[in-house]
């Protein structure tokens, strides 16, 4: 016999927590924006495959970003306290990850 609502409360925790690990990681990106600290991967490149992004669109995303970080209206304070928050929210995370791999390893308890 199935456990209908030992199964619905371990959907909601789990809804809950992708929810909150997703939420910390977009808010943490987004601060890390609003610092000024615009996260640009360089393409990756393979031998024998299609260039993601050629080298002139790559200099034009550089420079935009570039732009972008010297019209930030935010005072210095602001941009440290911004950067700060963001690696908080990347902290809280990680956090969250650990504990779910704790709680689901049970060589851990």
């Amino acid at each position: 016999m199935i456990d209908w609502l030992a199964f619905l409360i371990v959907f909601v925790s789990a809804l809950a927590a992708a929810v909150v690990v997703v939420g910390l990681y977009a808010l943490g990106l987004r601060l890390l924006v609003t610092a000024g600290r615009a996260p640009l991967v360089a393409p990756a490149e393979f031998t024998d495959a299609i260039t993601v992004m050629s080298e002139k669109k790559r200099q034009r995303e550089e420079k935009r970003v570039e732009k972008a970080t010297r019209k930030n209206p935010l005072s210095p304070a602001q941009r440290v306290a911004a950067r700060s928050a963001a690696y908080a929210c990347f902290v809280g995370c990680a956090a969250a990850v650990l504990y779910g791999i704790y709680l689901i390893v049970p060589l851990f308890h």
